[in-house]
Order: C-alpha cells, then structure tokens, then sequence
C-alpha cells in the first residue's frame, strides 16, 4: 500500500494564506494567475483572494489516472487557453502538487515566449519533480490525500 499524507481542509484553509505570503514576500506580484485543473483550482482561488489579484485563467491538463497511475505524457485539453492573454504578463501557475513535474513543465512551456515572467506555486512538491516550484507550501514523497479529491465520487443515477 502506498503511503499517504493527508491535508485536512482546515489545513488547506492556511495554505493558500501562507503561499500567498511568501509570494508578496518575495516580491512577486502577479498580473494573472493560471490555475491547472482540477486540483489546481482550490489553491489558485485562495492564492487569488489573498493577493488581489482577479484576473484568474484556467488550464485543463489530463495526466493522472489513478492512484500513482498516469497517462505517458500529460495532455492539455480544450479548450486551451488564450496565448495573448499572457502576452507581457507576470504569470503565477498554481497546482496542488509537483509530483513529476511533467504538468507544470507543460504549463510552463506553453506560456513561455509570452509571459514577461513566469513563477509556480503548489501546495506540495515531490522530491523527484523536474520543476522546481518558487513557492511551496510543504515537501513530501507520500501520495496526498486531499480534501476535494479523497473521497468516491457520486455517482448520477439513470432515470
């Protein structure tokens, strides 16, 4: 069995807050942040809250499929973001966690060229992660447990 780190949501409700304070404390202001669906969101949002910053985009990237199970390659799906948005922009790409560091190195690939700058944010990063993140929250090599994603999903019943 694998072992496992588990953030509460009562932790996760400071997360956000002390991500976002290392950010301004390093100086950083960023003009959007681009949230990496789907585990991304929650952390972006609050990031977002914190620092004031609305201008909040979205990228779908499909990699993982189960439990330490992931497709090849990650995969970004549509709809794709607009590249013009980035043009000049202080970019802040916020994911839940650098596991392998494949999702982020995409993201970050694809505003390359177009962002003025560009920094990432996550709530837990993985020591074997090819990107090294500029903000995070805690370190681990346990598969995480989180809030949103921990328990079955629900299930539509058929009329």
């Amino acid at each position: 069995m694998t072992e496992r780190e588990t953030l509460t949501w009562e932790a996760f409700g400071r997360v956000g807050r002390e991500l976002a304070q290392a950010i301004a404390d390093d100086g950083f202001r960023p003009d959007l942040i681009l949230a990496v669906a789907r585990g991304g969101l929650f952390a972006a949002g609050s990031i977002g809250y914190a620092l004031d910053v609305k201008n909040t985009h979205l990228i779908n990237v499909e990699f993982y499929t189960g439990v330490d199970e992931r497709l090849d390659l990650p995969v970004m799906l549509s709809p794709v973001p607009d590249a013009d948005a980035l043009n000049g922009a202080r970019v802040l790409i916020v994911d839940d966690v650098a596991d392998t560091g494949a999702t982020l190195k995409l993201v970050r690939d694809f505003c390359a060229g177009h962002a003025a700058e560009v920094r990432t944010a996550v709530i837990y990063e993985k020591s074997q992660s090819e990107v090294q993140c500029d903000f995070v929250w805690a370190r681990t090599d346990k598969w995480i447990n989180f809030p949103w994603s921990s328990e079955p999903t629900i299930s539509v019943r058929s009329a």
